[in-house]
């Protein structure tokens, strides 16, 4: 599963971890996400995540 950077304030979300603080259990794929989430930092959607190249 890839990892997603937030292109507004750098927050990557990893699957592996997912966002416990926000209901997201880990093993969560980026785009299994529900519709509404936002970054848990800035609070911007999903459309201005892109993926992380490793």
């Amino acid at each position: 599963m890839k990892k997603y950077e937030c292109n507004v304030c750098g927050y990557v979300y990893d699957p592996a971890k997912g966002d416990p603080d926000n209901g997201i259990q880990p093993g969560t794929a980026f785009e299994d996400l529900p519709e509404d989430w936002v970054c848990p930092t800035c609070g911007v959607g999903k459309e201005d995540f892109s993926p992380v190249e490793e």
